[in-house]
């Protein structure tokens, strides 16, 4: 089981109007400008934000999720373990990451 880094690269630009960026020396992807994955330097952890709910549930799923330490983990913040993670798995934890992307763009958007 697990995925590679460009596995996942590839499944999250599969994500509609994704573009993929660098951000502190490694790679994110955004939908709406919002960041909703990351890839670690270290190539073996990524990163999908998420809401508290969608959080919880996978953290549930699989061992292979953790939240980021403090503030970035109660924000939703969720660290993937690569080689730990099923492609199916990680293609969910990113369309959860990418709607909630969207949807917070969206609300930001209305505020204005």
């Amino acid at each position: 089981m697990g995925i590679s880094v460009e596995q996942f690269r590839a499944l999250a630009r599969a994500c509609p109007d994704a573009v993929e960026g660098a951000h502190h020396g490694h790679a994110d992807f955004r939908a709406g400008g919002r960041v909703f994955a990351s890839l670690h330097p270290d190539k073996v952890t990524a990163m999908v934000r998420v809401g508290p709910r969608e959080q919880a549930s996978l953290l549930a799923r699989s061992d292979a999720f953790r939240p980021a330490s403090g503030a970035w983990g109660r924000a939703g913040c969720t660290l993937v373990e690569l080689a730990e993670v099923s492609e199916a798995l990680a293609r969910d934890a990113l369309a959860a990451a990418w709607q909630h992307a969207v949807a917070t763009a969206a609300r930001s958007a209305a505020k204005k």
